[in-house]
């Protein structure tokens, strides 16, 4: 063997590093974006100097870059071990080596079984290329028919899963290249259609009928996807190091339950999960808490385990008992149901306590620093001029501050982390503040309110929290988080980030909510132009198309996508077209005037509440009066008849629906020309006419009696832009067309029945519900969502059906 390369622990310059790297095998892009993280730098050092090599080939690098990356903290001590199966190819791939990590990770630094650790990464079993190639040749049988629709747009990837859960220890590589040569073999050279990528609609949702979806994703049902609950761990498993907090000192403190708080955890929870839905009680909910509560109760659901409602209420000024109860009632609403509600202000007395103890152990001090000095200080990576002042100082001054005896925003009491910290959320964080608010709960009991980063992780804690389970901006607390909890010694949850729902055309931040709930851009909390779970509700949305939509989007934690609001409207639509009746609405009324009908004539027709019901069935139908005055859309008339228009026009003829073809035979103009005021039409009442138009219409319902008026609210994106939380002007952007109100629009007979909450189809028009504006003397209706694409804004949709 050559001589080795000297490794100076992490300390050599950036050229030799590079060297280093490239000489065991990495690509030089790998090795270059190794070096941009001091932490991977770092590691991937003291990686090669254990494995005792100076030249590796490629795949051992890889194995080894590996170890570098991913290696559980709470078992450096087998390190060594590992990086010797490794460089004598006793583990030689990946997914030998995940499994091997797996172990370790499980068994933390206590000694085991080698034999069961061989077993558990598949050392000295050989997969041979004939088994692999048995195997790719069964599933791409499997997938036949799927290869042949989709042929080189088939996804690789999935194909390489189902061979590989059949051979675990199998060779990817060798996997890869047979798939793809037996697909060559299959579908022979590729065409101009298969070198095209596959285009995706933007802004459309995927329904799932959608054949090449279905096919893309295999015949194979994954079990994240079946069940996206699957990407958590068991609690039996909340043993390995959560993250590693770097300080500017060098140190490093490695977050991590130890096996006897693990065990103390589990006897507590008798193994089951345990998660919390937290929200703060400032505001009403919207549809992106539904994605919380969807993942914090559907969890617990899914693993029999149990949820918590926790109200984060440590700010008084903000909150009300009005917020309070919505949100458990909207939580029911939606379809939860808490295990247990509590609050914050439940641990308030224990809170105290455990920031004494902080004090105690030099770990927290109170300061006199404004928020702006605060800041300055942290921008300027300097301590604060109290940080380093007496224990038994802080002590005495902290209890004043809760004797009310100190003025509100002249101290605080802050932990002692690191102001030198690149990550500000370490930079001495404030724990406690002076409020003199009334507490919604509390009452005028306390005068100091911990911070929502001080409470918590140690509320979590206490509540014996399996899952801490928050959105992606809260990524980078996760050090603060698990930094207190050390401190402390207290049992550490297992934290993770998922992504927001960004929907588009809509503003999701409280504070923005709130401004245009008090400065009246909209009609309160439950306006139908907002995503409020208040006024989805009220505009007609129900919980379980919320949830549908919900799940649709799915557990994430990419957080550039913005989601638009189609997708949504498709789940609203799905449902709707199953669960709400027809039944017909004029918008904007047209007189028609059937001449060749007898003035008292009333005709009780068959019109179809339920179009896909059996027609026998008598309960499918309600009855619409024909008379000889009718109302058609004034949309649907037109002076000028063209090929591509099936309205209704001069001399032409149409079907009013479920009733009889009319023809127009004269146009009552008004004053002027441009004005039509009444048209006159004679109707076939033996069908022999078979116009290709179909027109939705309301008639007298007897002569001379104006048809039931009902007042109709169009409702349209709240904001023309698809982020409007972007812009500096965000109110600018609000669409002045969001909300049309049609005050005399005129319905069938049988709508003057419906009450709160009912929802209709308006024929050709789209998705209404009932309004709470609705009175005895007149009914209010939303429209929920428009008809599929074929809807045609301020208008009908096409007639032609």
């Amino acid at each position: 063997m050559s001589e080795m390369m000297v490794v100076e622990d992490g300390h050599s310059p950036a050229a030799a590093k590079l060297e280093l790297f490239l000489s065991i095998g990495l690509d030089k892009r790998t090795a270059e974006n190794a070096l941009v993280n001091h932490k991977v730098t770092s590691n991937l050092v003291a990686v090669i100097k254990e494995a005792g090599v100076n030249r590796a080939n490629r795949a051992i690098g890889n194995l080894l870059y590996m170890v570098a990356t991913k290696y559980p903290a709470n078992a450096l001590s087998h390190r060594p071990v590992l990086i010797k199966y490794i460089i004598s190819s006793k583990i030689k791939n990946s997914a030998q080596l995940d499994a091997a990590l797996s172990f370790l990770s499980s068994v933390g630094p206590e000694s085991f079984d080698f034999k069961k650790f061989e077993e558990a990464c598949g050392v000295g079993v050989e997969v041979s290329t004939e088994e692999i190639e048995s195997t790719v040749d069964a599933v791409l049988e499997e997938n036949t028919k799927f290869i042949l629709e989709l042929r080189y747009h088939i996804n690789v990837g999935k194909l390489c899963g189902q061979v590989r859960k059949r051979h675990l220890w199998a060779d990817a590589k060798i996997i890869k290249e047979l798939i793809e040569n037996k697909l060559s073999e299959i579908l022979g050279e590729k065409t101009e259609a298969d070198k095209e990528p596959v285009k995706k609609m933007k802004g459309k949702p995927v329904r799932v009928e959608d054949k090449s979806e279905v096919i893309v994703a295999s015949s194979v049902l994954y079990e994240e996807e079946a069940n996206p609950f699957s990407i958590f761990p068991d609690p039996s498993e909340n043993i390995k190091v959560h993250t590693e907090i770097f300080f500017s000192d060098g140190n490093i403190w490695r977050a991590y339950n130890t096996k006897e708080m693990l065990d103390k955890h589990l006897k507590a929870t008798g193994g089951k999960v345990f998660t919390r839905f937290p929200p703060e009680p400032n505001g009403y909910l919207h549809i992106g808490h539904a994605k919380a509560m969807f993942i914090d109760f559907g969890l617990a659901k899914e693993r029999d385990g149990y949820c918590y409602l926790r109200f984060d209420d440590t700010n008084p000024a903000a909150e009300k008992r009005e917020y309070i109860e919505h949100i458990k009632e909207v939580i029911e609403w939606i379809g939860w149901k808490p295990f247990k509600v509590t609050y914050t202000s439940d641990y308030f007395d224990i809170l105290h306590e455990l920031a004494i103890e902080l004090i105690k152990k030099g770990l927290a001090y109170v300061d006199h620093q404004t928020p702006d000095e605060i800041k300055e200080y942290r921008e300027k990576l300097m301590n604060s001029p109290w940080r380093d002042r007496p224990i038994e100082e802080s002590l005495k001054i902290f209890d004043e501050m809760k004797r009310g005896m100190i003025e509100e925003g002249k101290a605080t009491l802050r932990l002692k982390q690191d102001m030198q910290s690149n990550n500000k959320n370490m930079c001495d964080l404030i724990a406690y503040r002076i409020k003199f608010s009334t507490h919604p709960k509390a009452g005028d009991k306390w005068c100091i309110y911990p911070s929502y980063d001080y409470s918590h992780c140690i509320v979590d804690s206490l509540e014996n929290i399996t899952h801490s389970l928050c959105s992606l901006e809260f990524e980078i607390r996760r050090p603060s988080y698990y930094w207190l909890l050390l401190a402390l010694g207290l049992y550490q949850p297992h934290v993770w980030e998922y992504s927001r729902l960004n929907v588009s055309n809509t503003v999701m931040s409280k504070r923005k909510l709130n401004r245009l709930v008090t400065e009246n851009w909209v009609d309160g909390w439950d306006d139908p132009h907002l995503m409020t779970l208040a006024g989805l509700r009220r505009k007609g949305v129900s919980s379980t198309s919320i949830n549908a939509f919900i799940r649709g989007v799915g557990i994430t934690r990419s957080d550039n996508s913005m989601i638009h609001t189609d997708r949504l409207a498709y789940h609203i639509r799905e449902e709707l077209n199953i669960t709400a009746p027809r039944t017909m609405v004029v918008l904007h009324p047209l007189k028609v005037v059937i001449t060749n009908l007898d003035k008292e004539s009333i005709t009780d027709l068959d019109a179809r509440m339920w179009p896909h019901a059996s027609p026998d069935d008598a309960s499918s139908y309600y009855k619409v009066p024909f008379t000889r005055v009718v109302y058609i859309e004034s949309s649907d008339f037109r002076l000028k008849d063209s090929k591509d228009y099936y309205g209704l026009a001069p001399g032409k003829s149409i079907m009013l629906r479920y009733a009889f073809p009319i023809r127009c035979t004269e146009v009552i103009h008004g004053e002027n020309s441009d004005t039509i005021v009444e048209l006159h039409a004679e109707y076939d009442p033996l069908k022999e006419t078979k116009p290709k138009g179909v027109l939705h219409w309301v008639a007298e319902p007897s002569p001379g009696v104006e048809p039931l008026k009902v007042e109709v609210r169009l409702f349209e994106n709240l904001f023309l832009s698809e982020n409007p939380s972007e812009l500096e002007d965000w109110l600018g952007d609000l669409n002045p067309n969001s909300k049309v109100v049609i005050p005399n629009a005129y319905a069938v007979p049988s709508l003057a029945s419906s009450t709160l909450g009912d929802k209709f189809q308006f024929e050709r028009l789209g998705y209404f519900s009932v309004d709470l504006d609705s009175t005895n003397k007149k009914l209010v209706f939303n429209r929920t969502v428009t008809l599929r694409d074929s809807f045609s804004k301020g208008g009908s949709s096409n007639p032609r059906k």
